[in-house]
């Protein structure tokens, strides 16, 4: 008998994985959590049956989340990451000496304690000594930060259950709050390509922009998320992402990244018309 993982990316379009077995499967307080190994992606990560990550494709979404902002910023020393309980994002930013502080907010302890029992190609980093985890609300935890941070890393889930909160105009205003007056916020922005995704990548852009003066968006393709084509959005008090980019400063470093790079760092901000007519319609 063969075992399938199978996700609904729209009423007409599944996705689905062989899974050659299930090596976890509960539910927490607030999800249910699944872990599988499978022969073509490795071991994957889903909650509520969404694919969370794989361990073939996640150094694509967790390289262009962190080091295209710190390819920019010039001293970021504070980093507050919401969600991301995989460690993904912190794996990232530990690469970086200059980092002195990462403060992770994860609403569910179980995803954190999973993680690092089946993925620790991501959770290899969480005990870092600069890590802090906080099991609690994004949403509360931001409200009661100000000018505390240079980057937010906002890796949330998908705009409805658990990580819904992480989309409101509340939240990005708390955002820019905590941040320092130079600071950056990256956030998952959803896919341009499938309707209902549009429309939730459109919404939460439509609500950042209200708070930031400078707001882009970059893309990535990531083959297990729905349509292959997602976006990052770059929001910033002070620095553009392409005129104000440290190519040299950054390949300086010395840091081995398998997807990003200063040259598609530019590129990755040169978005396809349809999606550029997306964001017209709501700025």
């Amino acid at each position: 008998m063969q075992l399938w993982f199978t996700e609904e990316h729209t009423e007409n379009v599944r996705f689905s994985i062989k899974v050659d077995k299930q090596l976890y499967s509960g539910r927490s307080e607030f999800q249910r959590i699944d872990v599988f190994e499978t022969l073509e992606f490795g071991r994957c990560l889903t909650l509520d049956g969404f694919m969370m990550l794989t361990e073939k494709d996640e150094f694509i979404y967790h390289e262009m989340m962190v080091h295209v902002p710190m390819a920019v910023h010039p001293a970021v020393k504070s980093v507050l990451v919401i969600g991301a309980g995989d460690g993904g994002a912190v794996r990232e930013l530990t690469a970086y000496k200059t980092v002195e502080r990462i403060d992770l907010v994860e609403m569910d302890r179980d995803v954190v304690a999973i993680c690092k029992e089946y993925l620790p190609f991501t959770a290899c980093k969480l005990d870092d000594p600069r890590v802090r985890i906080h099991y609690q609300d994004g949403l509360k935890f931001v409200r009661g930060c100000t000018d505390t941070y240079d980057l937010i890393l906002v890796d949330s889930t998908d705009p409805f259950g658990p990580g819904e909160g992480l989309f409101t105009k509340e939240f990005y205003g708390n955002c820019y709050k905590a941040l320092r007056p130079d600071g950056i916020m990256i956030n998952q922005h959803e896919s341009p390509f499938y309707h209902g995704d549009a429309v939730a990548m459109q919404r939460a852009h439509r609500r950042i922009v209200q708070s930031f003066s400078v707001s882009k968006l970059y893309q990535a393709h990531i083959p297990t998320y729905p349509s292959g084509h997602w976006l990052f959005g770059f929001s910033s008090k002070k620095y553009h992402p392409v005129r104000d980019l440290r190519a040299q400063e950054w390949k300086a470093l010395g840091l081995e990244t398998r997807y990003y790079n200063t040259p598609l760092h530019r590129g990755a901000f040169a978005l396809p018309g349809y999606v550029q007519t997306l964001l017209e319609e709501v700025e």
